[in-house]
C-alpha cells in the first residue's frame, strides 16, 4: 500500500512507550477492527494473489487485526498487536531500482499452461504477512526472523516495509527484491519517518554478521551485494576516482542501503521525499533549516535522514497529527489559500486511507495492560484516533460490524462521510473536525486512566472489554455530533440554496 509509516523507540516518547504506526492508503478499502482468536487461525493457509499454501505453526496467539471487508482479494490484515504484546503493521510499499530486480527478481505466479502442468505460486506479499507472523511471535526481534525466514523460502511479488514493537523495541525490515531483507532496531531515542521509499541510509554490516545486536539481515547479502555491483558508497580515500584502495563499505558503518537498493527518481520528488521533509520539519524544527536556497534538505532532498532525534518528546496524539497533515503552515498546503503551490506533493493525510493504527506498547504497565492500539477508519486528516485494550476477545460492534453498504452504524463509514464532507467545505467544517478529534482523545484517555488505575489497584485484569465499550460509547456519540455538523455546513453551502433576500 501506498502508506506513510512512524515508528518511535521508547526514550521518544512521553510515557516510555514504543510505537509503530502506519496509514493504510489503499483504495477508499472497506476496512474493520476484529480479534483472531487462535481457533480461528488456519493451519494451512493459501493466498489469493500469490496461490501460496503454507503451513502454519500448531500454537497460535490471539491478536488483533484490521482486514478488508470484502475478502475477495484476501485478509490484507493490516495491523495488530498480539497476546504477548508485540506489535506489527505490515506493510508499507517501497521503491526499488533495475540493479535490484535483476539481481533478484520479484516472484510472479505462473498458471499451468498444459493440463497436468502445476501452477507456480508467486510468493507471499501485504495480503498475508500479518497473518503469517504476528500470530507466533514474542518479540519484535522473532517478528524479523520469522518474516526473514518465510521471504527466503517462499520470496515475495512486491517491496515493501515492515515494523514491529514490543515493550523495549522497534524494528524496522524491508525486503530487497525477491528474497532478500534487512532490518534495523530503531535507537531508543529516535523517530523513524517512512515515507513510501527504501528508508534505510545506513547500516551496521560488522554487526549484521557478528553479534546482531541492531543489524540483522539476509545471510547472503554481502555476497548478493558484491556480486551485483549493488554498493554505491564512495571510499573514503577517494578510491573511485584515484584508484586508491580502502576497506569495502559493505563491511564498515557507513554502507547505505538507500542508495544501494532504493530508488531516486522525479517521481520521488512528488510523492515521497516531501512527505520525510514535513515530518523532519516537524521533529526538528529548529536542528535543520528546511526552507529557503541554504536549506540543509528540501521536498526534493534524497538524502533527507531515515531517522530524528526530535527536539521534544512525542505522544499518541502527536503521532496521530503527524499523519493527518497536509503540509500546513508550508506553500505546499491544498487548502491555504495564499499558498504558492498548493497541492502540488502527496500529502500524508491522504483521501484514500482505510485504516491507520498506532501500536502503543507501554513497557511501565503490568504486562495484562501494556498494549493499546488507535484505531483511526478513513482519512486521517478529519478523524479521531481511538485508543483501545488489545487483550480481549473481542471488540465492540461498531468496529467490527463494517458492510459494504453505506451506513452510520458503524465507525468506518462514518469517518469516510464525515472526510468527504469536511473535505468539499474545509473552510468551514474543519473547526469541528479540531473539536471533534481532541474530545475523542481526552475522554477516551480519561476511560484509559481510570481503568489503567482500577485494574492496577485490584490486580484484576478483567475489565477490558468494559473499559472498550465505555469508550467506542463515547466516540459514536461524538462521531455522530461531528457528522451533523459537517453535513449542516455541507447543506448551507449547496448550489441550489436560495432565499428571498438573494433577489
Amino acid at each position: 500500500m501506498p502508506c506513510t509509516t512512524v515508528l518511535l523507540g521508547k526514550k521518544a516518547t512521553n510515557d516510555g512507550s514504543t510505537m509503530i504506526a502506519r496509514t493504510d492508503d489503499g483504495h477508499f478499502d472497506e476496512k474493520k477492527m476484529i480479534v483472531v482468536d487462535p481457533s480461528k487461525q488456519p493451519k494451512k493457509y493459501k493466498s489469493v494473489i500469490g496461490h501460496q499454501e503454507i503451513e502454519l505453526p500448531e500454537k497460535a496467539m490471539r491478536y488483533t487485526s484490521c482486514p478488508s471487508v470484502d475478502p475477495k482479494d484476501g485478509i490484507w490484515a493490516a495491523t495488530g498487536i498480539n497476546e504477548a504484546n508485540v506489535g506489527m503493521t505490515a506493510t508499507e510499499t517501497i521503491t526499488t531500482n533495475p540493479r535490484v530486480l535483476a539481481a533478484d527478481p520479484l516472484v510472479v505466479y505462473k498458471k499451468g499452461k498444459k493440463r497436468g502442468e502445476k501452477d507456480v505460486p508467486g510468493g507471499i506479499g501485504e495480503e498475508d504477512i500479518l497473518l503469517l507472523v504476528l500470530p507466533y511471535i514474542k518479540t519484535a526481534r522473532e517478528g524479523v526472523l520469522r518474516l526473514g525466514k518465510l521471504l527466503e523460502k517462499y520470496g515475495t511479488y512486491e517491496s515493501n516495509g515492515i515494523a514491529f514493537n514490543d515493550k523495549d523495541e522497534c524494528w524496522w525490515m524491508e525486503t530487497i527484491g525477491g528474497h532478500h531483507w534487512i532490518a534495523r532496531r530503531v535507537k531508543d531515542e529516535e523517530v523513524v519517518i517512512m515515507p513510501n521509499q527504501f528508508g534505510m541510509d545506513r547500516f551496521d554490516m560488522s554487526d549484521a554478521f557478528g553479534k546482531q545486536k541492531e543489524n540483522l539481515c539476509s545471510k547472503d547479502l554481502r555476497e548478493f551485494i558484491k556480486d551485483n555491483f549493488l554498493d554505491l558508497t564512495q571510499d573514503d580515500g577517494g578510491a573511485g576516482a584515484s584508484g586508491g584502495k580502502s576497506k569495502p563499505a559493505t563491511l564498515t558503518k557507513n554502507f547505505n542501503p538507500r542508495n544501494a537498493f532504493g530508488s531516486n527518481s522525479s517521481h520521488d520528488h512528488v510523492y515521497n521525499t516531501p512527505r520525510a521533509w514535513y515530518m523532519g520539519r516537524t521533529l526538528c524544527p529548529t536542528t535543520y533549516k528546511w526552507d529557503g536556497e541554504d536549506a540543509d534538505f528540501t521536498p526534493v532532498s534524497d538524502d533527507i535522514p531515515w531517522s530524528f532525534v526530535p527536539e521534544k518528546k512525542l505522544a499518541a496524539e502527536d503521532v496521530a497529527e503527524l499523519l493527518s497533515s497536509h503540509y500546513e503552515n508550508t506553500p505546499y498546503d491544498p487548502f491555504a489559500k495564499f499558498a504558492e503551490k498548493p497541492g502540488i506533493y502527496r500529502p500524508i493525510g491522504i483521501s484514500r486511507t482505510g485504516v491507520t493504527s498506532i501500536c502503543q506498547i507501554r513497557g511501565y504497565m503490568p504486562k495484562e495492560l501494556m498494549a493499546i492500539e488507535w484505531i483511526c477508519f478513513a482519512s486521517t486528516t478529519y478523524n479521531a484516533f481511538v485508543p483501545l485494550y488489545t487483550n480481549v476477545s473481542k471488540l465492540p460492534k461498531y468496529l467490527t460490524d463494517v458492510t459494504l453498504d453505506v451506513s452510520t452504524e458503524n465507525l468506518y463509514w462514518s469517518a469516510r462521510l464525515i472526510g468527504a464532507l469536511t473535505d468539499a467545505h474545509f473552510g468551514g467544517a474543519i473547526m469541528e473536525i479540531d473539536r471533534y478529534k481532541n474530545a475523542v482523545a481526552s475522554k477516551a484517555r480519561a476511560v484509559i486512566k481510570d481503568y489503567d488505575e482500577k485494574m492496577k489497584k485490584s490486580k484484576k485484569y478483567n475489565l477490558f472489554e468494559e473499559a472498550n465499550e465505555k469508550i467506542i460509547a463515547i466516540t459514536r456519540e461524538e462521531t455522530t455530533k461531528c457528522l451533523g455538523k459537517v453535513l449542516k455546513v455541507a447543506s448551507e453551502a449547496m448550489k441550489n440554496g436560495y432565499s428571498r433576500s438573494d433577489n
